[in-house]
């Protein structure tokens, strides 16, 4: 069963930023533990089709791959089976978007990475990120930049 969100676009208690289940389902026998990987990336998708009718192009666009897109990249890292569903949700992704959209948002989103990171005051009581957390952080970005991209995607 998929999960909807509610009018205001959340999830319902007791699933988590991926829509993993955080607790055991008690109207069931067997506790769910976790939602099919693939069903996560699908309702993300229809998502963010809503948002771009709603909010345009620019807020759908930065739902599904600076908040959902990498995150998943992030999860495929460290669990094959995200890993695995990776390659289809870029595919849709790059289905959603124009090529020119993709590189348009691509570029401004870069921009203002290094506009944000130029933006610190020291006088803040902003904690900055490690320098680790930011390379990961940029190479992340620049995979999965890479993977929207490309001329034609390919597995090996």
């Amino acid at each position: 069963m998929l999960l909807s969100a509610n009018a205001d676009g959340c999830k319902p208690p007791g699933f988590n930023a991926w829509g993993l289940v955080s607790e055991p389902n008690q109207s069931e026998e067997a506790p769910v533990s976790v939602r099919k990987h693939h069903e996560i990336w699908i309702e993300q998708c229809e998502a963010a089709q809503g948002i771009k009718l709603r909010y345009g192009v620019e807020a759908a666009f930065d739902y599904v791959v600076t908040e959902k897109l990498l995150n998943f990249a992030d999860a495929a890292a460290r669990h094959p089976e995200f890993a695995r569903d990776l390659p289809r949700f870029v595919s849709e992704v790059r289905r959603m978007f124009t090529p020119q959209e993709i590189g348009a948002h691509l570029v401004r989103i870069e921009r203002e990475q290094i506009d944000r990171s130029s933006d610190i005051d020291p006088d803040d009581d902003f904690i900055p990120e490690s320098p680790v957390t930011a390379a990961a952080r940029r190479q992340q970005f620049a995979t999965v930049k890479e993977l929207l991209t490309v001329t034609a995607l390919g597995t090996s």
